[in-house]
């Protein structure tokens, strides 16, 4: 049994595999590779993880997970935080054949059963810690509304539905049966602009020569030693070049359960991490704490600070190797496939000015004008893109298909960029409708739809509006029916399960929505609305 996904043309892949960017291995021996070493793979608190044992662990989840039914072509949804446990359990369903959607764990109802609607999961990992799963009540829910899903195993749990005594089962002659190179490893969440949140099927083919080429250009290697701060499931933080390089390159992940400076710095300094990876918010708190505590040597590993997720200001990213001391590395890239990174060796005027390059030779990247025609150099257009690792389709989605893809099989991410001369991009903007709020995606419409359900709303529409610490925020407009506070509003929306960065920051009541000459919300006169009003998002 295979999942069904958007190929690429066979032209294009023959191609791939010519230049050697496919090379028909499966995910697995990211790890499997290194399974007789005694390198220390993972430091989450006071657990220690050797290679070794991180391989040994997969390898009795896998056997254990085999004889409970799972088997190759069937598929799985993850919620694990960034704890160890998220990569043991990664690499057995790849030892299985199972592929997973890893939810992020801030995620809630709403996210976790639009993932299960599309997949049809037959298994669901989830940790008691988060509030869902503190109980029994809302898992018996999701079993009774997704009968295909009928193993459930949980971190924490003390009976029989134990992650960990499942890790711990003895193995049994397992044999592992992952599914082709060529065919559908695990899915991505896509942080697009529609109501449902939409899944990219990646291939161990794609995913790996990411995972390569990202090493080869970050200089990962047996010695890096990488905080992973952000959230472990993030794209981001799997791949660019993420746990998973560090993994192929036999260095070390330290997790940290948030990107705070007073939990990160002692860790960078404890465990001499030399590379870490954040968003433009949590750089701005590091920041701020050095200018508050001063640096006091904790920090004096670090030598390369990634930076991506959303766009970083240049003053920021200016302050980086002055205040904090290391290199900055501009990471631009998407769950969809094109990855760009301003090169080790780059000038400072690049480095600070850009989103870097594509990182590989194949990857066909231009700007789109409204009429889908190329501009020229130094103009502004919507990004496009077709490659080796970009995805050719979303999950059982041909109307979002028709949408994000052009006759030749090219990407229409929605972010608005210039490419110079020597092919440096600069994100200038963006032109679905979409919120980037510090790095997590907010789908405009997913909120409007949400809200329009409220008794008391007649119309609504959500806008990004500029932050300084976040980058962007996010305010609903409501035209009520019915007097309705913002904060019951809120309320609602979080009892409903959304997660608490897609609530809307600030609320406005007002007695009409702006409209365009086609009838839809002005959300650019929204916008200017809130800059003219000076709205605070405290």
């Amino acid at each position: 049994m295979t999942i069904p996904f958007n190929r690429w043309p066979e032209e294009l892949a023959a191609g791939y595999r010519e230049k050697g960017y496919w090379i028909d291995v499966p995910l697995t021996d990211i790890l499997s590779r290194h399974a007789k070493s005694d390198r220390c793979a993972v430091i989450e608190g006071e657990r220690h993880f050797s290679y070794r044992e991180l391989e040994q662990a997969a390898t009795r989840l896998a056997g254990a997970l085999q004889r409970q039914g799972l088997t190759t072509g069937d598929t799985a949804l993850v919620q694990l935080g960034n704890v160890a446990e998220l990569y043991i359990v990664f690499f057995a369903l790849l030892k299985i054949g199972v592929a997973p959607v890893n939810a992020l764990f801030s995620h809630q109802k709403t996210e976790l059963e639009a993932y299960a609607s599309q997949i049809t999961p037959k298994l669901l990992i989830a940790d008691r810690e988060h509030a869902l799963f503190r109980d029994d009540d809302y898992l018996m829910t999701l079993v009774a509304r997704f009968p295909s899903l009928n193993t459930a195993i949980l971190r924490g749990d003390s009976g029989e539905r134990s992650l960990e005594g499942l890790i711990a089962a003895p193995e049994d002659n397992f044999v592992a049966t992952p599914s082709a190179a060529d065919e559908v490893a695990f899915f991505q969440l896509s942080g697009g602009s529609t109501g449902t949140p939409k899944l990219i099927p990646r291939t161990h083919n794609d995913y790996y020569y990411s995972i390569r080429r990202s090493v080869e250009i970050c200089r990962f290697d047996e010695n890096t030693r990488f905080l992973c701060a952000i959230p472990a499931a993030h794209n981001y933080a799997m791949s660019s070049p993420g746990s998973l390089g560090v993994f192929y390159g036999e260095g070390c992940v330290v997790l940290a359960a948030d990107p705070s400076a007073n939990l990160c710095f002692p860790l960078i300094e404890r465990h001499q991490v030399d590379v870490a990876a954040l968003v433009p918010p949590a750089v701005s708190l590091w920041l701020q704490a050095i200018r508050e505590w001063g640096n006091n040597g904790q920090l004096a590993s670090l030598r390369l600070l990634q930076v991506g997720g959303a766009r970083l200001p240049e003053a920021l990213a200016r302050r980086i190797p002055a205040e904090i001391g290391c290199q900055l590395q501009q990471v631009f890239g998407m769950a969809e496939g094109l990855v760009n990174y301003t090169a080790l060796d780059d000038d400072d005027e690049h480095i600070f000015t850009t989103q870097g390059r594509p990182m590989c030779p194949d990857d066909e990247v231009w700007a789109a004008d409204e009429e889908g025609n190329p501009v020229a150099a130094g103009e502004v257009g919507r990004l496009m893109t077709r490659g080796p690792y970009t995805f050719r389709g979303y999950y059982l989605s041909p109307e979002a298909n028709a949408k994000a893809f052009d006759a030749n099989g090219f990407y229409c991410s929605g972010d608005l960029i210039v490419i110079d001369e020597q092919g440096y991009i600069k994100v200038v903007g963006r032109e679905k409708d979409q919120i980037n709020r510090g790095g997590e995606k907010i789908a405009a419409e997913e909120i409007e739809n949400l809200l329009h359900r409220h008794e008391a709303v007649l119309h609504a529409a959500l806008v990004s509006m500029e932050d300084e610490l976040m980058g962007e925020k996010s305010c609903a407009f409501i035209v009520a029916r019915s007097p309705v506070r913002p904060v019951a509003l809120r309320r609602w929306l979080r009892e409903l399960g959304v997660a608490d960065y897609k609530l809307p920051d600030k609320v406005e009541i007002v007695d009409e929505l702006p409209l365009t000459h086609v009838g839809k919300p002005d959300k650019k006169r929204l916008r200017q609305l809130i800059a003219e009003r000076r709205l605070t998002t405290k």
